[in-house]
């Protein structure tokens, strides 16, 4: 492979060898993140063959951080921000500080000295942004209670570490002996930081809320859809950039509160769908690039080390959240959802450590045991979230499983919005029984207040179907997405029955996926939008 042009050669690559073992992992039933590491680990420096770009790919990944994070925003209002402060804040600080005892432990039995103890520590403490929303993507539960707890505890501890990020020079100094550093020199320090955070936010509360979503309107103005692409990721990648270079703020978190201002723009879902295909091709390689810097031959060297801090990210954060979220008085299911999550380390452990051993404040073998610690949590996560979910199935609670409907022949929807919400109203006009059922509960409560039964939930991984299916006529699927359209439906058809299933399609492929997948009925959008068009045009006028 021609090593003269690094950037397509990685892109090309990663990408390539991401598809391949993606498509393995989907074969042997296994999570595609699976694929996506191996890819890395294939094409990173400690195994033969092509090697991609060990700046380059960090890069490109770090896009794809930024990508899903304004995703999140635009999909995440303040108001659900501030739903979740309450557990968020105090949940991930006691979190992080259980989670670098854990390793200021470990480091103990190693050898090591306090200081690269606490920093080794505070590494395991942090979770992925990328693995935690591709979980819950993956599940539906991004907009659920959970999914916002999740997300909310996540800010804080970006919030955490950047703040961690100031204190290792002033650390490295003090424990250098420097004498020049006082107590008013640390303080000062802390408090420029967390000013520095604090503008920003109020920069883009007040100036943002007001710039970003006339922008998009304006140049949606012009009817090009280029430019209008342009300018969402304009505002994403810029606003993620200015937040670092000015601000101090991670890059993550910069993109999400641009994503929260864009969300009060009209547009907003526009902007979202028009950044997807970028965030999953940019979010694949930020795994290949974890991949990369995993060294096997640590198996051989410090095999007992490895699995103490795998226990310690896995075992010790997971019970250390579930313990935390059931003392703040929340329900079983959002404990394994919080704890499930947490189970993982990703980015900023990285970046921790690199600037701890460039300071000389961690040994190497630090820095090597994380990110063999990162790759097994993350391959592992996807099976933690699994075994959480049959635990659940098991010894459910009460008041989480809904009652059995009492309706015979009623209309199951499924998505209470865009489409969905027209097809409710006219259900509801013609005074059909029906079971609503999404993910998002604010979408669902005008609908619960006319007395239409409602289920919060992702239809496929908590069982709601189950619920709402015996004894319908019909399972309406309204949602953009035809290949979650047709899990749904495979989905539906194994519950049995004469149910009859639509669903919406757009395309022919997306028509032939739909009825392969046990759906009856296909609406192209485009011919019910001609059929309806052609309606208006023979109305006298």
């Amino acid at each position: 492979m021609d090593h003269s042009l690094p950037l397509i050669t990685t892109l090309v690559g990663g990408l390539v060898l991401a598809y391949i073992f993606g498509m393995l992992a989907q074969r042997l039933r296994i999570s595609p993140m699976v694929g996506y590491l191996a890819a890395g680990v294939i094409c990173g420096p400690f195994t033969p063959g092509y090697v991609a770009d060990l700046q380059l790919a960090p890069e490109l990944a770090e896009i794809g951080v930024i990508l899903l994070m304004f995703g999140v925003g635009l999909h995440f209002s303040v108001k659900d921000l501030l739903s979740v402060k309450h557990i968020a804040i105090p949940g991930a600080i006691v979190q992080i500080t259980l989670a670098t005892l854990l390793g200021l432990g470990l480091s103990q039995l190693l050898g090591w000295s306090i200081t690269a103890g606490v920093v080794f520590g505070l590494a395991l403490s942090t979770a992925s942004t990328v693995v935690l929303l591709r979980a819950l993507e993956s599940r539906g539960q991004v907009d659920t209670n959970e999914g916002r707890i999740a997300i909310g505890w996540l800010i804080v501890e970006d919030l955490v570490m950047v703040l961690a990020l100031v204190l290792l020079p002033i650390l490295a100094n003090l424990q250098q002996g420097d004498e020049s550093l006082t107590l008013g020199h640390v303080l000062r320090d802390i408090g420029l930081t967390l000013a520095k955070v604090a503008a920003f936010i109020a920069l883009m509360a007040i100036g943002g809320r007001r710039l970003i979503p006339w922008l998009l309107a304006r140049t949606a103005a012009t009817g090009s859809r280029e430019l209008f692409t342009l300018a969402v990721l304009s505002c994403s990648l810029g606003i993620a950039f200015g937040a670092v270079k000015l601000f101090g703020v991670s890059f993550a978190l910069g993109a999400f509160f641009a994503g929260v201002v864009m969300n009060s723009s009209h547009l907003s879902h526009k902007a979202a769908n028009d950044t997807l295909p970028l965030q999953d091709a940019f979010a694949v390689l930020f795994f290949v690039s974890v991949g990369m810097l995993f060294d096997p031959t640590i198996l051989l060297r410090e095999p007992l080390a490895v699995l103490a801090t795998i226990f310690v990210i896995v075992i010790g954060k997971s019970v250390a959240a579930f313990a935390i979220v059931r003392l703040f008085g929340h329900s079983q299911r959002t404990a394994l959802t919080i704890s499930a999550s947490l189970a993982q380390v990703g980015e900023f452990s990285f970046i921790l450590m690199g600037l701890g051993v460039m300071l000389e404040l961690v040994p190497g073998v630090a820095r090597d045991l994380v990110l063999v610690g990162a790759c097994f949590s993350i391959m592992l996560n996807p099976l933690v979230f699994n075994q959480a979910e049959r635990w659940l199935r098991r010894s459910p609670e009460p008041h989480e499983v809904p009652p059995q409907c009492a309706l015979h022949g009623h209309v199951v929807v499924v998505g209470a919005e865009a489409i969905g919400s027209h097809l409710i109203r006219q259900l509801h006009e013609q005074g059909r029984e029906m079971v609503v059922i999404d993910t998002e509960d604010r979408l669902l409560e005008p609908w619960r207040a006319l007395g239409i039964t409602c289920l919060t939930g992702h239809p496929i991984q908590q069982d709601l179907l189950s619920v709402a299916l015996p004894d319908a006529s019909w399972l309406l699927i309204t949602l953009d997405d035809s290949l979650l359209a047709g899990e749904i439906a495979a989905a539906a058809r194994e519950q049995g029955g004469l149910l009859r299933i639509a669903a919406c399609g757009q395309q022919a492929e997306e028509v032939h996926h739909l009825r392969v997948r046990g759906v009856h009925q296909v609406v192209l959008r485009e011919e019910e939008a001609a059929r309806r068009l052609c309606q208006l045009a023979t109305q006298p006028a």
